[in-house]
C-alpha cells in the first residue's frame, strides 16, 4: 500500500508520519487475555490522568493541534485515543468486539495516537491520499452514521473517503472475515513513546493475538516528496 499526501495535510500537519503495518491476521472474538490488557490499560489512565489533563497527553494534544490546523474544531469532533482515554478516565466501559478492533483501542489507550484499522481487501485501488475533508463530502462512520468530515483528516481511496483519527468508515471497516489488516499510525508529533518503541507494541500485540505473518512496516513522513 502506498500513502500520498495532499499539499492541505502537508501545510497543516508538517511534522506528521505514519506508521503503516500491513500483515496477514486472524480476527477472532477478544481474548480474556487480550482484554485483561485493556482492561489494565483503562486502570492506569484513570489513576494517572483526570479528565481535564487528557487533551494535554503529547500526542492527543499535536493531533488536536492539527484538527485546529485543518478547520476542525476538536472538543466536538474528538480524536479516537482521546475519546477512549475519556471514557477510561471516568471508568466507562468500552465494547468488547473482535481481536483487531480491541486491539487498535489498546495501542491508541496506551499511547495517546489514534490509529486507522483497515480490511485490505476492501480497498479500492493501492494507494491511501491523506488529505483533508470537504463540505458534504459523503462518510458512513462505523456505528455512528454519516460523519462531517469537513475539516478533519481523511484517507481517501481511489472510491473516497475510508478513516479519520475520529472515526473510520463502514466500507472498509475489520470484520471476523478480514484476513489482512492495514493500519496506520498517525503521529502528529512527538508521544509518550518513540516510533520504535510503538511499532513493537503494535507487533507484539498483532503476534500475540492475531496470529499476524507477513508483516510489514514503514514509516511515511509528510517532509518526502509524494512518489
Amino acid at each position: 500500500m502506498n500513502i500520498v499526501f495532499d499539499p492541505k495535510i502537508r501545510a497543516a500537519a508538517p511534522g506528521l508520519e505514519v506508521l503503516l503495518i500491513e500483515a496477514d491476521v486472524t480476527n477472532a472474538p477478544t481474548s480474556d487475555a487480550l482484554w485483561k490488557e485493556i482492561e489494565d490499560a483503562c486502570a492506569s489512565i484513570k489513576e494517572h490522568y483526570a479528565i481535564e489533563d487528557i487533551r494535554h497527553r503529547p500526542a492527543i494534544d499535536a493531533t488536536r493541534t492539527a484538527y485546529k490546523a485543518c478547520g476542525k474544531e476538536p472538543n466536538r469532533y474528538r480524536p479516537s485515543a482521546e475519546a477512549l482515554s475519556r471514557r477510561a478516565v471516568k471508568g466507562l466501559d468500552l465494547y468488547r468486539t473482535l481481536t483487531l478492533i480491541d486491539l487498535i483501542n489498546l495501542i491508541s489507550l496506551l499511547t495517546g495516537h489514534s490509529i486507522g484499522g483497515f480490511d485490505t481487501e476492501r480497498f479500492v485501488g493501492d494507494t491511501l491520499t491523506l488529505g483533508v475533508g470537504d463540505e458534504g463530502e459523503p462518510f458512513e462512520a462505523i456505528g455512528r452514521g454519516p460523519l462531517n468530515i469537513a475539516g478533519l483528516p481523511v484517507y481517501r481511496d481511489a472510491v473516497g473517503g475510508v478513516g479519520t483519527p475520529t472515526s473510520d468508515n463502514e466500507r472498509t471497516k475489520l470484520s471476523e472475515g478480514t484476513k489482512h489488516i492495514t493500519m496506520t499510525v498517525n503521529l502528529y508529533g512527538p508521544g509518550e513513546q518513540s516510533k520504535e518503541e510503538i511499532e513493537a507494541i503494535a507487533l507484539r500485540l498483532l503476534r500475540a493475538y492475531a496470529s499476524a505473518s507477513n508483516i510489514k512496516t514503514s514509516y511515511h513522513p509528510t517532509s518526502h516528496e509524494n512518489i
